[in-house]
């Protein structure tokens, strides 16, 4: 991701969580986001060697004295994991955090000795950095039909298949847009600002919800508000929020995530493990985002899919560029992403429907692509001034559209409803009722594939999704 927008998306989730100091990583980049001041260790014995490791660590450092080092939670919930804090928070700035760059070396032989992590940042997961979307929405008219399309099949109550969202919340009008009928779950906590505006990422997870039902009409769709802050969340959070989700729904045939992050390592999140180990032994198969960061660095929990022990279980889903040929510019790539579909310019259900809404654009487009590809990607294309920008460049007055019902929206966020609406689908067709085995008997009887950074990669596209033509305009061609 280019550093301009990795800034504007920081200051962003910033301010939707004002309590929480964040900092960017791993030390001197812009890699991932994490708590300052505070690391991730597994409760009992593991929490107290990590405690008193940093704390003697500590006592050699100028500046820091063990007082520093001390629990920042308690030992009770059910991830396992315990907040270490290991400075003070309200020191430094927003480049990275020196305290906690020292404790994480301080256990790097003791985990050698280990054979596994015994202390990990407390990341950030998201949608809106890194995850999705990979750009804003733009409007499209109710007069043109989503795409994918509405599949021609019939919604059976007794057959339908359970798909769990964990995002955003659910628009106040979205039972106006007929594939919804047969979605629910929560509502979106604050759709717009003191203004009237539509905030920024509001219609995430009813965006999602559409696509799913659209490839897959026998499904019942429950969209879980998660991700409500500017759909981010600490790793040490998300755990506990998907054992919730789980524990109030039971355990769904297919678990949909648009959300993850990069933690510099391949072994995945300290702070979901316990999650996704339990997840192993269910029936439940998890559909992750592979991220927009450009790049082929593993994204979690997406990234479990290449794991030994989550083969079957996830299933990480990369973006096609909109003529379904390519990967999207955006689209994270590598071994770990075991399949793609369909993720830019796709066409659902937002909001306005009946009352049409006004959006601002919060980030400005680019003259050429942020990940240096040729196409008309949405990184140029349609053009906007948003409210965010480099110093100097804000527009004098940004750009402002309206909401009537349908967008368009680019991002592995919707690639991923794609692929779980064509299990659901499989799964529908075959009356195969266990969702791993609709997995793999769906990539086994695949015959599309698209190029992606050089390899050939499955390619996942529904019957009734249609390539889009991007019209540049006159001049810029």
């Amino acid at each position: 991701m280019a550093p301009q927008r990795f800034r504007e998306q920081f200051d962003q989730i910033q301010r939707s969580m004002p309590d929480v100091p964040l900092v960017m990583g791993p030390d001197d980049s812009a890699e991932f986001f994490y708590e300052k001041g505070v690391v991730l260790a597994r409760d009992g014995d593991e929490a107290r060697l990590v405690e008193d490791t940093v704390r003697d660590h500590f006592t050699t450092m100028a500046g820091l004295t063990p007082d520093h080092v001390r629990r920042a939670s308690p030992e009770t919930n059910r991830t396992g994991i315990t907040r270490i804090q290991v400075g003070d928070p309200g020191e430094g700035d927003g480049g990275g955090d020196p305290n906690v760059a020292h404790a994480l070396r301080s256990l790097r032989t003791m985990e050698g000795r280990a054979g596994r992590r015994l202390i990990s940042r407390n990341h950030v997961v998201s949608i809106a950095v890194n995850a999705c979307p990979g750009d804003e929405p733009v409007p499209v008219p109710l007069s043109e039909p989503p795409n994918p399309a509405a599949a021609d099949t019939s919604y059976d109550e007794g057959t339908a298949v359970g798909v769990l969202v964990i995002d955003t919340g659910l628009m106040h009008d979205y039972r106006s847009c007929p594939l919804l009928a047969h979605t629910d779950g929560d509502a979106q906590l604050r759709e717009c600002d003191e203004d009237g505006i539509l905030q920024q990422y509001v219609g995430h997870g009813t965006f999602i919800a559409g696509l799913v039902a659209a490839v897959a009409p026998n499904t019942h769709v429950t969209v879980r508000n998660t991700l409500n802050d500017a759909g981010a969340i600490l790793e040490s959070e998300l755990g506990e929020k998907l054992f919730e989700a789980v524990d109030r729904d039971g355990w769904p045939e297919i678990l949909s995530l648009s959300a993850g992050t990069s933690n510099g390592r391949t072994d995945g999140l300290l702070g979901v493990h316990a999650f996704m180990e339990e997840l192993r032994d269910q029936r439940t198969l998890l559909v992750a985002a592979a991220g927009n960061n450009g790049s082929a660095t593993p994204f979690w929990p997406a990234a479990y899919a290449e794991l030994p022990g989550w083969e079957t279980s996830v299933l990480s889903v990369g973006a096609l560029r909109a003529d379904g040929e390519f990967g999207a510019c955006f689209s994270n790539h590598g071994g770990w992403v075991k399949a793609y579909a369909p993720g830019e310019r796709l066409t659902s259900a937002l909001t306005g429907f009946g009352t049409p809404v006004p959006y601002v654009y919060q980030h400005s487009t680019y003259d050429t692509c942020r990940y240096g590809f040729g196409y008309a990607c949405t990184c140029q294309y349609p053009r906007h001034s948003g409210v965010l920008s480099e110093p100097g460049e804000v527009p004098a007055k940004p750009d402002q559209v309206m909401f009537e019902g349908h967008a368009q929206w680019s991002g592995t966020s919707f690639a991923t409803p794609v692929v779980a609406g064509l299990v659901a689908s499989h799964m529908t067709e075959t009356k195969e009722p266990d969702p791993r085995a609709a997995r793999k008997q769906l990539l086994a009887a695949n015959t599309e594939y698209a190029e992606v950074h050089g390899a050939h990669v499955p390619a996942l596209l529904p019957p009734t999704w249609r390539p889009v033509t991007v019209e540049v305009p006159a001049g810029e061609a």
